[in-house]
């Protein structure tokens, strides 16, 4: 393998072969995963952002082409061959008993494995993005979903009738159903928020990486912002669903209106991401001329 390394830091015919042969493989096992997703996975509201995380990774891996291709040709075969290994037995079991997220998950393991063998660990710090976004590609097991979901509605409904309670609505609950006015509402798993919630924090991962803020602590405290944001903007879906049903009707709230509710949350997780960076961007630096002078 090391003979082959150095043979494509010289030879061009064959660093284009290996990147053919690389390309051939890849759609090998990336498009029976994709078809198979297109026609029922991401046909779901859970898991319906994977088309667009797809997407996001294809540019992002796109805009990192030439950086990579000028790095000179390297190996950690010792990391390398064991991912490689650990991806190909991820993925036939993942598709052999057709659990979606060990397939998906084997996909990153596979590709930090082909990035290990071309290039290194250079080639990994170069795409640590890229590889780590991949993560949101991957369904969440089910295991997770069965429990959080439960908790998540608990809260969820317990929020939006104390606050619309507080604000003069008639409304009440029991467990997870919500009563306001002579309507019935039960918050679905759909509507827990645990899948927009991932959907969020991919979101709200794009958006601190594009922003490539210089300090630390402006980074870490939008990182640590995006769960927070993410499950805040999924309460106010809730509300503005439940308030649409009391004024206009069940109809007006389990139609067009009810995805349209979704294009709310997203619009409004980011303005707050917005603002959160902006309030950090303006404050963080004063913040920090104090300890600076001394």
């Amino acid at each position: 393998m090391s003979a082959v390394m150095q043979g494509l830091g010289t030879n061009p015919s064959a660093h284009l072969k290996a990147w053919g042969l690389l390309a051939v493989g890849a759609l090998a096992v990336l498009l029976p995963s994709y078809w198979s997703a297109a026609q029922g996975l991401w046909q779901s509201e859970e898991s319906g952002h994977g088309p667009i995380i797809l997407a996001i990774l294809g540019w992002l891996f796109w805009k990192q082409r030439e950086a990579i291709l000028a790095m000179p040709a390297a190996t950690s075969q010792a990391l390398g061959w064991p991912l490689f290994a650990l991806g190909i037995v991820s993925y036939v079991l993942g598709r052999m008993f057709s659990v979606s997220s060990i397939e998906f998950f084997s996909h990153l393991l596979l590709a930090l494995s082909v990035v290990l063998l071309l290039k290194g660990l250079a080639g990994v710090r170069a795409l640590w993005f890229p590889l780590l976004y991949m993560i949101f590609m991957v369904p969440l097991p089910g295991t997770l979903v069965d429990a959080m979901t439960g908790p998540l509605k608990n809260w969820i409904s317990v929020i939006v009738v104390e606050f619309l309670h507080g604000v003069g609505y008639p409304i009440a609950r029991h467990g997870v159903t919500i009563t306001i006015g002579q309507y019935q509402l039960l918050v679905a798993d759909a509507c827990s928020g645990l899948h927009s919630m991932f959907s969020l924090a991919a979101l709200g991962a794009l958006f601190t990486y594009l922003m490539a803020r210089r300090r630390v602590a402006h980074n870490l405290l939008l990182i640590l912002s995006i769960l927070p944001i993410a499950f805040a903007a999924n309460i106010l879906r809730v509300v503005i669903l439940v308030l649409v049903t009391y004024h206009f009707g069940d109809e007006a709230g389990q139609g067009f209106l009810h995805g349209a509710a979704g294009i709310v949350l997203m619009l409004v997780a980011l303005a707050l991401f917005m603002a959160l960076d902006g309030l950090l961007a303006r404050f963080l630096p004063a913040l920090a001329t104090p300890a600076a002078s001394r």
